[in-house]
């Protein structure tokens, strides 16, 4: 990564932000004790959160790391939010910088922006890298997002521990509530 004048260039073929910290912000909204709790409401876990991936933190830093979490959260579940990712990715360019190796691209954006812009694009990669296994988890009491990296693609859950076995448990009582006994 390079800064250009005001504006942080991040190359385009990786992003900055993988996998992993994607993962981090999507669910970084889980239900707790059967109410949602937003970890990121709180400034000082974002601003934790950004340090780790290179940010800086404050206000302006956090508004669009939530702007861009929330649209990506809602792209996720169904929810369009394309007018939320248009304006986190506002303003944004892809520039060629010649190399030795021949031109690289790299994509421009404000300092207070950066951090939201490399989220998008983490998830974008995510897409196209591993179509179809980023996803919601099954368990309509759950907030949580799992990235399936099961060879089948059958991932349901976002952990066998807590939603796979609630689910499988309530199926089974359901199955031996309804079914006869003999006698």
């Amino acid at each position: 990564m390079k800064l250009v004048g005001k504006v942080r260039s991040v190359p385009d073929d990786q992003a900055v932000l993988g996998a992993q910290a994607l993962m981090q912000a999507l669910n970084s909204a889980p239900v707790v004790d059967g109410r949602r709790q937003d970890l990121w409401r709180d400034d000082h876990e974002v601003d934790r959160w950004a340090r780790e991936h290179g940010g800086l933190g404050g206000d302006e830093e956090r508004r669009w790391l939530r702007t861009a979490r929330d649209a990506l959260q809602a792209v996720e579940s169904g929810t369009p939010a394309e007018p939320r990712l248009r304006q986190v990715l506002a303003g944004v360019r892809k520039v060629p910088r010649p190399s030795a190796a021949g031109i690289e691209w790299q994509v421009e954006a404000p300092p207070e922006r950066r951090l939201a812009v490399e989220l998008v694009l983490a998830w974008a990669d995510v897409k196209e890298r591993m179509p179809g296994r980023l996803r919601p988890c099954e368990n309509p009491e759950c907030c949580l997002f799992l990235l399936d990296r099961s060879r089948a693609n059958t991932a349901r859950w976002c952990s066998m521990k807590t939603c796979g076995n609630r689910l499988k448990a309530r199926r089974h009582q359901a199955r031996t509530r309804d079914t006869p006994r003999p006698g």
